[in-house]
């Protein structure tokens, strides 16, 4: 194509966007418009393109018989060139409306227009297609895939949401504050991104998980009230709800119990949900403790838009001959079950196919139990008395043309996190995610500590910075296992939002934490220090939450990924595949730094080198 003359002046500057087109009738006014050419079509001599922008599609018309030379040059149009056209709105003719597009009852008749930008061959269709494209071709050319109308969408939807935030915040007298990027590693968690210091040789910054010690450390400043949308990274295993970096929500506040943080948190959702999408969330949010959400869901993240929960079974074979079952509960086990409505249909296949899943999940044995005609059939029914088998139908275990999937263990922790994730699964499968529902939920109450095995110590569940119940105070002595904190996650339709809890803030209270954890007097100093120097300083009561930006944008959007509310997310091998990162640099940069870099040691069974950059 000869390169045009013209170039992008005030003349060409749009006087309208495509999509504001819908409405206007403007054939005595011109009009410009600048945009993508998203198609064009050539049809008995006229030559129509839909022309892009950030607001819609408009039709183009050129019509050889009003500007013939005009014409001539639209044939040499490709996808994706940038063009600025004037022209005449008019409502176009009868019979050839489209009433899929906003703008599908006008049209332009185009005077003239100038390409402004040519565009290469596309490695795929730009459009309501493109979801079909391979994700990582799609990543590498990002910018084609932003220009999709789903992915302006949702990162216009992600602007609401930020922008909803701080106002929401900033009304009820947060004051949003940034907190350093580069900082000290305290590796309690996930593992840390770490950067070189060039003038401390040797020393090392952390990119912050957390703003968590950052925060407090205002609230001993006297600010009473801290927000801030930031970015996080973790250096960890991804997944689709997962990247090493991510942007959460986050709230402080001073001289609060829970109940502050739950009315804080509602009011705000409420309001988000009503303007960005439109629905009104009921509040307040039920609630839930750990212990009753593994109990009754097996997660601490219960699906509640799933009607089946888990039942004790163990009432039902009390007086039971069967053996293993007998040692179960004489050993302190467990015997849990987790109806399937609609169950008695599956055939031996199908029950079979249940039981290898199960196992895939970590369960041992699964034993079905059908109700078919009011009779029960599986393996276990012949060990289960007349007594057993009404307190089944009493509690709802198991109805007519029901399955009941039976698990034991002496874990209980191990068989409501089975039970959990096979209630997940079968529900996905067979229809009973109650479609449309928004279902919010408070889980409170959480262990203070769980056990880790490797080193063979208690470790902080959420952190330990975590206030512990005031009524479990006295186990951090005897039994620090058993001791509750005063944590709390939001959880919504399975997903957790966001958790928080009310912090410590009490030096001997904090110092006795880390003496649960194991830390010595010095360790605690040599990774906290400065936080137990500004707790011994007078600090407030205080607590608060942070809530997953990406995630909560994913669940607003409708989307399966929180890729799709990014705008230039990572592979799930942490890779950027636009821009190639990360990549080697140069002997002389990291000489700089001080640095030297060891080959990796190959791994039976892991692939080797970078994840391929997609063909096109």
């Amino acid at each position: 194509m000869a390169s045009e003359q013209r170039y992008f002046n005030r003349d060409w500057q749009r006087t309208v966007y495509c999509g504001d087109v819908a409405g206007r009738d403007g054939t005595e006014v011109p009009v410009v418009v600048n945009g993508w050419v998203r198609r064009r079509r050539d049809l008995g001599g006229l030559i129509f393109i839909d022309l892009w922008d950030h607001t819609g599609i408009v039709q183009v018309v050129f019509n050889p018989e009003l500007a013939g030379q005009v014409h001539e040059r639209a044939k040499e149009l490709r996808s994706e060139f940038v063009i600025a056209v004037r022209g005449r709105i008019r409502v176009r003719p009868e019979g050839t409306s489209n009433d899929s597009m906003r703008t599908g009852n006008w049209e332009i008749m185009a005077d003239d227009f100038i390409r402004l930008a040519p565009a290469a061959p596309l490695p795929f269709e730009v459009g309501d297609t493109t979801d079909r494209v391979d994700e990582n071709l799609r990543l590498h050319y990002r910018y084609l895939d932003l220009r999709r109308e789903r992915m302006q969408r949702n990162l216009r939807l992600r602007h609401k949401i930020s922008m909803h935030t701080r106002n929401y915040l900033s009304d009820r007298g947060f004051l949003e504050v940034e907190t350093p990027m580069l900082t000290l590693s305290t590796p309690e968690g996930a593992r840390d991104y770490l950067s070189p210091s060039r003038v401390n040789p040797g020393a090392f910054y952390a990119l912050p998980q957390s703003p968590q010690i950052f925060k407090q450390i205002l609230m001993i400043s006297g600010f009473d009230r801290y927000f801030q949308i930031v970015k996080c990274f973790r250096d960890e295993d991804l997944r689709a709800d997962r990247q090493p970096e991510f942007t959460q929500i986050d709230i402080e506040m001073s001289y609060l119990v829970e109940q502050d943080i739950f009315d804080l948190i509602e009011g705000y959702l409420h309001g988000l949900f009503r303007e960005t999408v439109g629905t009104e969330i009921p509040v307040p949010f039920r609630r839930m403790t750990y212990r009753e959400a593994m109990d009754r869901f097996g997660s601490d993240k219960p699906d509640l838009r799933i009607p089946t929960e888990i039942h004790d079974l163990a009432p039902v074979f009390v007086n039971t001959e069967f053996e293993p079952f007998k040692e179960m509960l004489a050993g302190g086990g467990f015997i849990r079950g987790l109806p399937l409505p609609g169950g008695a249909s599956l055939s031996r296949k199908g029950l079979s196919d249940v039981e290898e899943r199960a196992k895939r999940l970590g369960a041992r044995a699964l034993s079905p139990l059908q109700m078919k005609g009011g009779e029960l059939k599986g393996p276990l029914a012949k060990f289960i008395d007349e007594e057993g088998r009404s307190l089944l139908a009493r509690s709802g275990a198991i109805g007519d043309g029901d399955a009941l999937f039976v698990i034991a263990g002496m874990d209980w922790r191990e068989v409501s996190e089975i039970l959990g994730a096979l209630r997940l699964e079968l529900a996905r499968e067979h229809g009973l995610v109650a479609k449309g529902a928004w279902e919010f939920l408070w889980v409170t109450d959480f262990p203070l500590f769980e056990w880790d095995a490797e080193e063979g110590r208690w470790s902080s569940v959420h952190h330990p910075f975590t206030s512990p119940m005031t009524e479990d105070i006295a186990l951090l002595d005897s039994n620090p296992g058993e001791a509750r904190s005063r944590a709390y996650d939001c959880v919504l339709n399975g997903n957790e939002l966001g958790g928080g809890s009310i912090r410590i803030h009490d030096p001997e209270m904090q110092e006795k934490v880390f003496s649960c954890m194991a830390f010595s007097k010095e360790a605690a100093r040599g990774r906290f220090g400065f936080l137990l120097d500004a707790l011994s300083m007078g600090t407030p009561p205080h607590g608060g939450i942070a809530l997953g930006l990406d995630r909560l944008a994913m669940l607003l959007a409708g989307a399966s990924s929180i890729r799709d509310v990014m705008a230039f997310p990572k592979t799930q091998k942490a890779q950027c595949l636009m821009s190639g990162a990360p990549s080697a640099v140069s002997p002389e940069q990291l000489e700089e730094l001080h640095i030297q870099v060891l080959p990796p040691l190959p791994t039976a069974g892991e692939p080797k080198g970078r994840e391929e950059r997609p063909k096109t």
